[in-house]
């Protein structure tokens, strides 16, 4: 008997940290093993940075029952992951924060499963913190509800409260405390509704794609109906019913615990991974050969931003990392795309160089990390946003995110301010409790470039923002960029600490004594709204005058510290970002400041 279920929640309200109990207590693990905390982020930027990254499928036993839980991304940047992934579960546990409540993708992604028909169950969350306030937020749940056109029946849903990192579930937020997850599971068990399975042959909807370098393309998803075992012969339908391609599968893999185990038949209601195809993509189905007709399934959604990856051209380029080609490059882009169909990979018009789009800057930034940590050097190009036109009035579109910001009371007057500057517009504001307000914006995604790290800093890093694909609107019109110019090296060599300490009127610095330069490089911010090119490598002359050691004393105000994010949305379009596993510089993209002076009074005549 099976069960297949999701888990829906907004990013860090802990959901892989449930998941992690329930194997616990399941059985899938000795009492004695040891096991990794938050397993099911085997990725190491997921580790690192708190946050799924990839759907995961697990599967755990309960009684005489297999659950297939599938635990989802939270973030905005990889909600297309979670649409395609309710289409292939029976029921939803939507997990939410004691103390936050319901936040925007847990909003995003509630409304697609009530769409579908799906039940939720609704797990209230981390009831031990101090801030915890179980009852109000489980109102907060049926407000959502009901603002999205829930049905009754999806509106009487059950409701537990507990802690998954004490590891504890009961009906209500002072508990029971002693039964554990049991409360979960048994509420599974009755309130999941066993997966449909419909007659005829083998048909699957690949819904999750992954490449591997051994078994070569990997597709999960639900069997509908019939059954797969391997060395089957199979075609491949896209959702229009256009043949694919024709193959054999060579592998089926089960769910067991956290490993994938080889089986000798897939049944229909399973959730299982197979191998052998090799142009089979996700919203593809996978069918008997007698089969004509596709299983319908969720287009991809499309990408909203766009960079370019270019080969590293700097005098330093191949001194820091062993994957400095152009084929490489490009070889590794081709690669990722196989396996992460939110991304799409195209050649750019310059040499050398490959356009990048995707969901969002953090989506970017992962593949970018991930690239530098294999060893990768490369460049890149200030993320743009992908426009449209409107198929009937030719208008031209762009994309517009939801965002919503929880912000003390004092600091809401100048996040608004900075918002309608960037072409944002003012949905709702409400007092959230504790003295802070819950603002809601429409805000074009061109305008949320680089505002993350200036919301911090208005806010005095008291503010918490998130963002949401809202929709394409009509464009809004021009977008102030950055008001400040550069400080730009006019030479090679090692910066100098007198030289860094005499320029510091100009503006503050971004590099520290000792680091290696060269011509075209940006070393600082201008305090003015004019590039400013710089020697930092000019060092005290020397004389035969004795001075005191307090006139030799060189104090240094620290460096702005350049994080990658940081980086991509602070230049500007002549400016790139120099990526190695070392290093992350700025520099211009014309190194040669005549060429530069050339390249500048051209796009003035041309009016670019």
């Amino acid at each position: 008997m099976l069960r297949n279920i999701a888990i829906i929640a907004h990013v860090d309200h802990g959901k892989t940290t449930l998941v992690d109990r329930l194997l616990q207590q399941s059985g899938s693990f000795r009492e004695n093993q040891r096991m990794a905390e938050r397993a099911m982020d085997s990725n190491e930027l997921e580790r690192e940075r708190g946050i799924t990254i990839l759907a995961k499928v697990t599967s755990v036993p309960w009684k005489d029952l297999r659950i297939n839980i599938v635990d989802t991304p939270g973030h905005a940047d990889f909600g297309g992951e979670v649409e395609r992934i309710l289409n292939m579960v029976d029921g939803a546990l939507v997990l939410v924060d004691a103390a936050e409540g319901p936040l925007p993708q847990t909003k995003f992604v509630v409304g697609k499963a009530l769409k579908i028909g799906l039940k939720p169950i609704v797990v209230i969350n981390k009831v031990d913190r101090s801030d915890a306030r179980p009852r109000a937020v489980a109102n907060e749940v049926f407000d959502l509800f009901a603002a999205l056109d829930a049905s009754e029946t999806q509106l009487d849903f059950p409701l537990l409260y507990g802690s998954a990192k004490q590891g504890w579930m009961a009906a209500a937020p002072e508990g029971p405390k002693d039964a554990g997850m049991a409360p979960l599971f048994d509420l599974i068990v009755r309130h999941v509704a066993a997966p449909t399975i419909e007659p005829g042959e083998f048909r699957m909807l690949a819904t999750i794609l992954e490449a591997n370098p051994y078994l070569g393309r990997i597709l999960t998803g639900r069997i509908s109906s019939g059954s797969v075992k391997p060395y089957q012969n199979v075609k491949v339908l896209a959702r229009d019913g256009r043949l694919v391609e024709q193959g054999r599968i060579t592998k089926v893999l089960a769910f067991r615990g956290l490993e994938r185990q080889s089986i000798e038949e897939g049944i229909a209601g399973d959730i299982v991974a197979i191998a052998g195809l090799e142009q089979a993509n996700v919203a593809d189905t996978i069918a008997a050969p007698e089969v004509e007709r596709a299983l319908p399934a969720q287009p991809i959604d499309p990408p909203t931003l766009a960079m370019t990856f270019r080969v590293n051209d700097s005098p330093l380029a191949g001194t820091e990392g062993d994957k400095v080609t152009g084929r490489m490059i490009r070889d590794r882009l081709f690669r990722e795309a196989e396996g992460n169909i939110a991304l799409r990979i195209s050649e750019s018009a310059e040499k050398e160089a490959y356009e990048v789009a995707g969901r969002g800057e953090l989506q970017l930034a992962i593949l970018i990390e991930t690239m530098r940590r294999e060893g990768f050097e490369m460049s890149v190009s200030r993320p743009k946003v992908v426009l449209a036109r409107d198929d009937n009035t030719a208008e031209l579109m762009e994309p517009v995110e939801e965002v919503v910001i929880d912000v003390d009371e004092g600091h809401s007057g100048i996040v608004v301010q900075k918002l309608s500057e960037r072409r944002g517009e003012m949905i709702e504001m409400r007092p959230s409790g504790g003295g802070r307000l819950r603002l809601v914006f429409h805000v074009p995604t061109r305008g949320l470039l680089g505002y993350q790290s200036e919301l911090l800093t208005d806010t005095r890093g008291t503010a918490v923002m998130n963002r949401l694909f809202h929709a394409y609107a009509p464009y809004r019109g021009e977008i102030p960029g950055r008001r400040t110019g550069v400080l730009i090296s006019t030479d090679d060599g090692a910066a100098i600490a007198y030289a860094l300490w005499n320029l510091e009127a100009r503006g503050p610095m971004m590099i520290e004594p000792g680091w290696k330069v060269y011509r075209g490089m940006i070393v600082g911010e201008h305090t003015r709204g004019h590039d400013l090119a710089v020697n930092v490598l000019k060092g005290k002359k020397l004389t035969n005058i004795r001075t005191t050691a307090k006139d030799e004393a060189v104090r240094l105000t620290p460096p702005i510290k350049m994080t990658l994010e940081k980086a991509l949305t602070y230049i500007d379009d002549d400016e790139l970002v120099e990526i190695t596993p070392l290093s992350i510089r700025l520099r211009k993209r014309i190194l040669d400041p005549h060429e530069r002076k050339k390249d500048e009074r051209r796009r003035e005549l041309e009016g670019v």
